[in-house]
């Protein structure tokens, strides 16, 4: 009786630390469902085979005879495919999409490049408001410094509110002060862009099953709240879902038996950086 007893307690510890696990940790459900989801999911269209990558920069993966190709592998990064509505530079309402990457939090500027932002990933991981995001858009229109009564004046606000906004900057390290000059905290930053990504063709999906799934690192909301503070009031996110860009992991077999893994965005048949997995 009580061995049963103990038995149902450690049950139920069990049970309610793994239902606080699901609950909280996000990397823990993301590893979870990315390996058992059997219901599929959509990416973007593949349009260049390994075969093709392979053939087209044999000359730059294989440095002689001795090296050779190990079978590729196909992975699926996630994003979040965003239509979107805004107001542009000439005062009318324009229309268009936005690839953002849910595992760096930054926005795709170019597909075809597959250029990206800098400075959204800490923007999120400071809870970045929308008066935050007023403060680092002037510092990124005005190459990333301004004085105080320069950023006072172009943000129409009285020097007491914008003493409280910098405040929120400095504290969440968006920005530093040096002297009188506010500058952005960021390496690089690229903030200041138009809220579409640029496309030559219309993106496709499809459906897919069974394949390996890289995790997400931020949720979809988290990227919906940081576009909408990022990119102001007359921004408005009309629909989104979650689509995958499938990538190819091409493998080197070297003499010495080592290995040299490269990654290949399969939408445009350029290399991906290493650090992003």
């Amino acid at each position: 009786m009580f061995r049963l007893i103990g038995t149902l307690f450690s049950l139920g510890i069990l049970t309610s630390g793994g239902w606080w696990v699901w609950n909280n940790v996000p990397e823990v459900r993301n590893f979870v469902e990315a390996r058992i989801d059997s219901q599929g999911f959509h990416t973007l269209e593949v349009r260049h085979t390994a075969d093709q990558i392979m053939q087209t920069h044999a000359g730059e993966l294989l440095k002689d005879e001795e090296h050779s190709f190990l079978r590729p592998t196909l992975l699926f990064q996630p994003y979040l495919l965003m239509e979107v509505k805004y107001t542009g530079k000439g005062g009318g309402t324009s229309e268009g999409v936005i690839l953002w990457s849910l595992e760096s939090g930054e926005m795709i500027v170019d597909a075809s490049t597959w250029e990206m932002t800098h400075g959204f990933q800490d923007c999120i991981n400071a809870k970045a408001s929308r008066n935050d995001f007023r403060i680092l858009t002037t510092l990124a229109e005005n190459h990333g410094t301004l004085r105080r009564d320069a950023l006072a004046e172009q943000l129409h606000v009285d020097l007491d509110i914008l003493d409280t906004w910098l405040d929120s900057c400095r504290q969440k390290k968006l920005i530093v002060q040096s002297g009188g000059d506010y500058r952005l905290h960021f390496q690089h930053p690229r903030l200041s862009v138009s809220p579409q990504t640029h496309l030559k063709q219309r993106l496709v999906t499809k459906p897919y099953k069974h394949a390996e799934r890289i995790s997400r690192r931020y949720s979809i909301g988290q990227i919906e709240s940081l576009a909408e503070s990022a990119f102001g009031n007359d921004f408005t996110i009309r629909n989104s879902k979650e689509v995958y860009l499938p990538v190819y992991s091409i493998v080197v077999q070297n003499p010495d038996g080592t290995r040299l893994t490269s990654y290949w965005n399969a939408l445009n048949g350029k290399p991906l950086e290493k650090s992003i997995f």
